[in-house]
């Protein structure tokens, strides 16, 4: 189907671009703008900033708690952003929303941002806070069942990659992985997948623009060859947790994600790949206040509850 009508009004008047460099103070800066104040924001039962004390460092995180209950199920959410965008602020919505439909306690990561923290600083970070969360599980009210992680694009870059490195280091308590339109690939070789030329333009993510947003984390020690970097590369998928990846039709990355899902199926893990029509890349962050969309939230707590403990 055609784009959602109601994207196509926002696409229709793109920023102009002058030609000038990426600059990262300043689009985080626009960003931060358009962060709706917290009386506009999805109400909970609490929400509390934390310091994560992990090998990495002291990582900050953000802790929603949905509703008051004797335990939870604990969610690992891992904000988009190309690497050097996004925080906590930023995706505060989102976590709020993964909480609210999953009723797990979910904990937002801070992580170090591209091209300030060289690779592999932020996945280091990430990777931290899961396991720091499986530590801190008493403190956190977890019930001992379901430890999951989530991400958007580069967030789902991340869980990926952390999916991996767990599995690696023998650390056996992630559960399930949520990927929303996930960065897999980051060589962009437009041969590779057909939707980089069907949805090379017009959609506001462009094919064109891909090596460029994402030339901090590749410029800064990033390898598009490593598996870590890139982690539909990475050989053996057998044994990752039970996955749930959320695609969009009109998306350069969605069927590298799509093929990501097909591989994991093949090498025997759960997994389910669900292509939402007319939506663009970013819509969960961008776009969720359109009900069709939201419902990406809700298909996740289904997936999490559905699978509780397996």
């Amino acid at each position: 189907m055609t784009i959602h009508p109601e994207i196509a009004k926002i696409l229709s008047t793109p920023p102009a671009p002058d030609g000038s460099p990426l600059n990262p103070e300043a689009m985080r800066a626009g960003e931060a703008a358009q962060v709706p104040p917290l009386e506009e924001r999805l109400a909970l039962y609490s929400v509390e900033d934390a310091t994560a004390v992990t090998p990495s460092g002291e990582v900050p995180v953000r802790i929603y708690t949905p509703a008051e209950a004797d335990a939870y199920g604990l969610l690992v959410y891992l904000h988009g952003g190309a690497f050097f965008l996004g925080n906590l602020d930023t995706h505060d919505h989102v976590a709020r929303a993964l909480a609210t439909e999953t009723g797990h306690k979910v904990i937002s990561v801070g992580y170090r941002l591209a091209p300030e923290a060289a690779f592999p600083a932020g996945l280091d970070d990430c990777y931290g806070v899961v396991r720091w969360a499986a530590e801190q599980g008493t403190t956190l009210g977890w019930d001992g069942k379901n430890l999951a992680i989530a991400g958007d694009s580069s967030g789902g870059n991340f869980a990926a990659a952390v999916a991996a490195k767990a599995h690696d280091d023998g650390f056996d308590r992630i559960t399930h992985q949520v990927l929303f339109y996930p960065s897999l690939d980051l060589d962009f070789d437009v041969d590779r997948y057909a939707s980089l030329r069907e949805n090379a333009e017009g959609y506001g993510l462009e094919t064109a623009g891909l090596r460029p947003f994402n030339s901090f984390y590749l410029e800064n020690g990033a390898d598009p060859a490593d598996p870590l970097v890139s982690p539909i590369k990475r050989d053996d998928l057998a044994g990752l947790p039970a996955a749930l990846i959320i695609t969009a039709e009109h998306d350069p990355l969605r069927d590298e994600g799509e093929r990501y899902g097909q591989r994991l199926a093949e090498a025997g893990v759960a997994a389910s790949v669900r292509r939402y029509a007319g939506a663009n890349h970013g819509f969960v962050q961008h776009f969720s206040w359109i009900p069709e969309f939201y419902r990406a939230f809700e298909e996740t707590g289904d997936f999490l509850n559905a699978r509780a403990g397996q």
